[in-house]
């Protein structure tokens, strides 16, 4: 029977049923803010699996087109394919707010999947799935200590806005999602315009506060709805031999703890150990020396094996988190505020646009931009609809990096989340469209791992930037900050520069991105119950300081973006036009525009509010493209003097070639300072003349002079085509026909623009 929970949640109606659909998961919810609504299903697999080092949830969110009313744009699929980024990325957001808080002991794999089934175009459905998944765990019957919460926080006109509209986040400067229990903080998700970090520890900790109406609806829910089964592990009787067995796996692992305990300390602090390869060294002897101790006791090599699995890397984590709360001391032999040796560099490859290359220890990336045309954006399909990216980060992390051989399979989820990651760091520092047209792609390739190589790839993307002179606002670098933490949180301590052998259980990574003035992007994953204000309050203040550090190595390897980019990059030049006359730019059929394209090997690209941008390779190639478009949009003025093309000649006068796509008269009387009786015994179809713009009628028409003008004289001096019957020397009149205006028959300001790529009006005919 389907029950139904509702609240009011800031404003809006938060609802959550279950009971009717899905029922042969082990849980399964629908939850519904605003109009949006999400389904969340769990199920656990009856079987344990062995052997595995790791917890086995996966979380997957599945996009539905259909939820936002919109049929795939593809011509040939239209069904959905792979998940994309944007999916991805939240059910990574998903992941690292529930895993946290699942009881370890259990191998049996869990399967969480978010199905967005509408959206409202309002609320945002990555809350809304994160709300799904709590609820679905909080009746699952799982060994899970939510519920949690989740909530989105903008800042606009620094007053904090709580689960913002789309049209809301527009005007904010933060973007931050948190997502915690009713006392902590687990998970939070920032991108940022430099805002500082008291504002974002305020905004955080007021998410905090406010997600509780929405974890009390989902305590509701659990109180009311029992789980369909209780996760727990049938044990079978041991028999006597068994039992013998267990207890025998018990007094080894008794007599390797003591061991272990005592024997470790001296391993590991005998001496600095500088590098991952030592310190894998340094793990390797403490399991050969238990090894050896084991074996002096007659015990067997599979005896010795399950002593170690068991015990030597939770012990090492266990004295590694001592020795940093109780001495203060790191194996590496860096104090807890030290960052690992830095070093930048830029220019590192001949011809790409933008090169660079950032290490911060064993940690090293390489990061490379390539700029191009503005029509080389990437275009985007999916819930929110169609949209454009201009600027894009992409993150790769092979095998060799981490010293290890291993198939190449393309890109996976991790490599997407640090991508976005720094893309996100860098959003708010790349210039408009309006200052640098240009598409934006960087690459980060990390050539060694050893501690967030995606704040690596961070800084290594603006030195890249500033190497390819792109115009960055500011240089943006980034931090990965650590926790050492007793059981019960009582004791702790932050760490600056995280790496190996210091993210245990207890621990957190915490990364910072930001500039000299404020933050621009945070990503924490936990591996505690959840952090209290006074460690977010200590991370962020401490992250200051190993953020001005970086980023006085970083102006010390390049102190601003060139002036100048590189000579391989394209050149763009870009203006604005009066968006009446992008009509005139394309011609009838795309003509014009593709006459220009042709002619000087460029790509030209005008938005709809008139932007246009002209890119190539050879400058003059793009010269000559923009003198083209800026003759064409070009509005005349009675007494401009201008040199054109005859293009066409009647009885009553010469039609002279302004641009491209306009068109002036001449009138007879108006072609010579004597009589002319036929403008053809003047002129001729394609001479050069100069005129004069005498004025522009109220239809746009433009009438034309070349009397008075210096440089005609010499069609004047013999008095070609003067009329025998000349008279007083003055032509003889008569009011001008209805011909003229554009070429393709518009007024003076060219033709009208029926559609973004239409046709104008047809060409009058030419003699």
């Amino acid at each position: 029977m389907e029950k139904v929970f509702t609240g009011e949640w800031l404003g809006r109606p938060l609802i959550i049923k279950t009971g009717r659909i899905a029922l042969q998961a082990d849980a399964a919810v629908w939850v519904q803010y605003g109009e949006t609504v999400v389904q969340a299903t769990v199920v656990q697999s009856k079987n344990e699996r062995e052997g595995v080092d790791f917890f086995p949830l996966q979380v997957e969110l599945e996009e539905k087109l259909y939820a936002a009313g919109i049929i795939k744009g593809s011509r040939w699929i239209k069904r959905e394919g792979r998940p994309t980024d944007q999916a991805i990325l939240t059910g990574r957001m998903i992941d690292r707010s529930i895993r946290p808080l699942f009881v370890p002991g259990d191998n049996r794999d869990i399967q969480v999947i978010v199905s967005v089934l509408a959206v409202d175009q309002e609320n945002d459905h990555d809350i809304v799935s994160l709300l799904a998944a709590s609820a679905v765990l909080a009746i699952s019957g799982l060994k899970w200590n939510g519920p949690i919460g989740g909530i989105r926080v903008g800042l606009i006109e620094n007053e904090l806005v709580f689960n913002p509209t789309y049209e809301q986040q527009a005007l904010s400067t933060l973007d931050l999602i948190v997502a915690g229990t009713d006392k902590k903080v687990v998970m939070i998700e920032a991108g940022a315009n430099e805002v500082p970090e008291d504002v974002m520890l305020k905004a955080i900790m007021a998410g905090q506060r406010e997600m509780q109406v929405a974890i009390d609806l989902i305590k509701e829910l659990a109180k009311n709805v029992p789980p369909k089964r209780i996760s727990e592990i049938v044990k079978k009787e041991l028999n006597e031999d068994e039992k013998k067995a267990a207890e025998e796996k018990a007094e080894l692992l008794k007599i390797g703890e003591a061991w272990l305990k005592e024997n470790i300390p001296a391993v590991l602090f005998d001496k600095v150990y500088y590098t991952k390869g030592e310190r894998k060294l340094a793990v390797s002897a403490i399991k050969e020396k238990l090894d050896s101790y084991l074996e002096s006791k007659d015990l067997g090599a599979d005896k010795r094996k399950y002593v170690a699995k068991k015990l030597v890397e939770e012990m090492i984590d266990t004295e590694i988190t001592r020795a940093i709360i109780e001495d203060k001391r790191r194996v590496d032999g860096r104090s807890l505020t030290e960052i690992r040796p830095l070093l930048a560099d830029v220019a590192i490859l001949p011809r790409c646009h933008g090169t660079a290359l950032f290490s911060r220890g064993e940690t090293q990336v390489m990061s490379i931009l390539t700029l191009g045309a503005p029509g080389a954006e990437q275009s985007l399909e999916g819930l929110e609809g169609q949209s454009k990216k201009r600027y894009m980060h992409h993150y790769n992390f092979p095998p060799y990096s981490v010293g290890e051989a291993s198939p190449l399979r393309g890109t996976g989820r991790r490599e997407i989340g640090h991508g976005a990651l720094a893309e996100k760091a860098l959003m708010p520092m790349i210039p408009t469209k309006e200052e640098f047209p240009y598409t934006i792609r960087l690459v980060s390739e990390t050539l060694g791992s050893n501690g967030s190589s995606s704040m690596a790839s961070t800084c290594a993307s603006t030195l890249a930037l500033m190497d390819a002179g792109v115009p960055i606002k500011k240089p943006v670098v980034g931090i990965a900050m650590g926790l050492a933490s007793n059981h019960d949180m009582s004791k702790w301590e932050i760490l600056t520069d995280i790496q190996d052998l210091e993210d245990g259980d207890g621990g957190m990574d915490f990364k910072i991105t930001g500039t000299n003035s404020g933050l621009t992007a945070i990503q924490l994953d936990t591996k505690t119950d959840g952090l209290t204000e006074e460690i977010i309050a200590k991370t962020l203040t401490q992250g200051r300081a190993a953020l001005n550090e970086i980023l006085n190595v970083i102006l010390t390897a390049i102190p601003a973006p060139r002036t100048e980019l590189s000579k391989h990059a394209p050149r763009i030049i870009s203006f604005h036009v009066d968006p009446e006359k992008i009509g005139a730019i394309i011609g009838p059929g795309g003509k014009i525009i593709n006459k220009i394209i042709d002619e000087t090997g460029v790509s030209i690209d005008i938005d709809d509010d008139g932007l246009v941008m002209i890119c190539g390779t050879d400058a003059a190639g793009v010269a000559e493209a923009v003198k083209q478009v800026k003759e064409i949009v070009h509005v005349f003025a009675a007494g401009e003097i201008i040199k054109g093309k005859v293009v066409r000649i009647l009885d009553f006068g010469a039609f002279i070639a302004l641009n491209a796509s306009q068109d002036g008269m001449a009138h007879v009387s108006e072609l010579a300072p004597y009589r002319i009786e036929k403008p053809s015994d003047f002129l001729n179809i394609g001479d050069i003349v100069t005129v004069k713009i005498k004025e522009i009628d109220d239809q746009g028409r433009v009438n034309l002079t070349m009397k008075g003008l210096e440089e005609n004289m010499p069609l004047w001096k013999d008095e070609k085509g003067k009329s025998q019957n000349s008279g007083n020397g003055f032509g003889g009149g008569g009011s001008r026909p209805s011909f003229g205006g554009s070429r393709g028959g518009a007024s003076a300001g060219g033709p009208s623009r029926p559609s973004r790529f239409g046709s104008s009006r047809p060409s009058a005919p030419r003699n």
